[in-house]
C-alpha cells in the first residue's frame, strides 16, 4: 500500500522567516490521521530566511535528524556543540533527558531542510549530537544509509531508534531499489526532481506513506533527490 500524500495537501505556516509544510501533525496543523507513521513522528520541509533561524528551545526524548537540502544550518546546543551542516549532509540530536539548541541560517542564502524526529527506543539517555559530511557521489545510483539505529549500519550517524534514515540521487532514466522487511513502515519524500515508486508518481515535495510492500523500485522521472526512511 502506497499513500500519496501532495505537497499542497500537506499543513503549512509561513511566519516570514520560515515557511514550512507539515507532513504530520505540528504546532497548529493536526490532523487525526496524521499523526505518526511507525516511530516516525515530524517531517517538516522547513525554508529559512538568510539570517534567520529557531533561537533557543528545549527538545527531550526525540530523535531529531536534520537533512540539508539547500544552503547550511548552524548548530548550537547546551553541551557546548556548534557545527555548520551544508546541502546532502545530515545532523543528529538525540534529546534523552534533555538539551537546548538553536538552528540559524548564518548564510546569505535561504535554507532547505528536512526537519525529521523519531520516537527513541529508550528515554532518559544522556544528550548528544553530531554531524557528517556524505559526499554526494556515494549515493548516485543508489540508496545510501545516512543515520540509522539498526544493526548493521554501522559507517552511518547512530541513532536510538528502531530507524533508519537512507537517501539516493538519480539521473532522469535511472532507478534503484529498496528492501523493506516484514512488519515495517517507510516515508519517503523526493527533495527534488520527480519520481515513480512502484508504480506511484510523487513530485518533489510530495509524502508517499508506504506499508505492506517488500520491494520500492524508485525510478527517477528527472534528476531526482530521494530521502526515505524506514521506520518500526
Amino acid at each position: 500500500m502506497i499513500e500519496h500524500r501532495p505537497r499542497a495537501d500537506l499543513g503549512a505556516a509561513n511566519h516570514g522567516w520560515l515557511d514550512t509544510r507539515h507532513h504530520f501533525s505540528f504546532a497548529d496543523y493536526h490532523d487525526p490521521a496524521r499523526q505518526r507513521w511507525g516511530k516516525l513522528r515530524v517531517w517538516n520541509d522547513d525554508s529559512i530566511a538568510p539570517q534567520a533561524g529557531f533561537p533557543p528551545h528545549p527538545h527531550r526524548d526525540m530523535e531529531i535528524i536534520t537533512y540539508v537540502r539547500q544552503g547550511a544550518i548552524t548548530h548550537e546546543d547546551s553541551l557546548g556543540n556548534r557545527g555548520r551542516t551544508v546541502a546532502g549532509d545530515v545532523q543528529v540530536m538525540s534529546a534523552g533527558t534533555g538539551i537546548v539548541h538553536s538552528e540559524f541560517n548564518l548564510e546569505d542564502e535561504e535554507t532547505r531542510l528536512f526537519q525529521i524526529w523519531i520516537f527513541p527506543e529508550r528515554s532518559g539517555l544522556p544528550p548528544s549530537w553530531g554531524t557528517r559530511p556524505f559526499p554526494a557521489g556515494e549515493r548516485a545510483g543508489a540508496f545510501v544509509t545516512l543515520a540509522s539505529g539498526l544493526p548493521g549500519d554501522d559507517d552511518a550517524l547512530p541513532i536510538r531508534a528502531d530507524a533508519r534514515l537512507a537517501a539516493a540521487t538519480l539521473a532522469a532514466g535511472q532507478s534503484a531499489s529498496y528492501s523493506i522487511e516484514s512488519g515495517r513502515k517507510v516515508y519517503l519524500v523526493p527533495a527534488s526532481g520527480r519520481v515513480r515508486v512502484n508504480g506511484v508518481t510523487a513530485a518533489a515535495g510530495d509524502g508517499l506513506a508506504i506499508r505492506d510492500e517488500a520491494q520500492l523500485l524508485v525510478e527517477a522521472l528527472e534528476d531526482s533527490e530521494i530521502v526515505l526512511v524506514d521506520a518500526g
